[in-house]
């Protein structure tokens, strides 16, 4: 890896694998813990070092990504653009280093408590900025069921001051 590319990944980023959708849905066991149509669907990696400014520059990106065509077909749209559902996932392993080895290293990753704190903030934030939106369930073995439309997927990160 570049040495450029290394120091970045050093650096507090909070992380969103969003992916534009059909529809999709968390489950916990054999409920339906959040669900939405067309939209999309963002998990969630929360990193040593992510705060709350990192948590609102990271949903600023989300909402106003444009992944979703205009009248042309170009990606012009964002979700709120589409009246778009937005389900946010937590997702403990986009923090991983996987840069060497055959095994993830999550030293990176943020202590539990700090992540849980992180994204319930992160879905407040959204619930007040847009709807609908769904959430996973931090800490639960979660099943995410979704039919990827494209498929448009994009790796997002946020630092304060990015």
């Amino acid at each position: 890896m570049p040495r450029a590319m290394a120091d970045v990944r050093a650096a507090a980023l909070m992380i969103a694998l969003i992916q534009r959708v059909l529809r999709a849905q968390v489950d916990v066991e054999e409920r339906t813990v959040a669900a939405i149509e067309h939209g999309m669907l963002a998990l969630v990696g929360v990193q040593r070092g992510d705060d709350l400014a990192s948590a609102d520059r990271l949903l600023e990106r989300i909402l106003t990504y444009r992944i979703f065509g205009d009248a042309d077909g170009r990606m012009n749209r964002d979700v709120r653009d589409v009246s778009g559902g937005l389900l946010l996932v937590p997702q403990f392993t986009l923090a991983a280093d996987t840069r060497k080895g055959t095994r993830p290293s999550f030293s990176v990753a943020a202590a539990p408590e700090q992540a849980r704190t992180l994204f319930a903030y992160l879905v407040e934030r959204a619930r007040a900025r847009h709807a609908p939106v769904g959430a996973g369930e931090f800490g639960s073995h979660m099943r995410v069921l979704l039919v990827n439309d494209g498929p448009v997927t994009f790796w997002l990160e946020a630092s304060p001051s990015s």
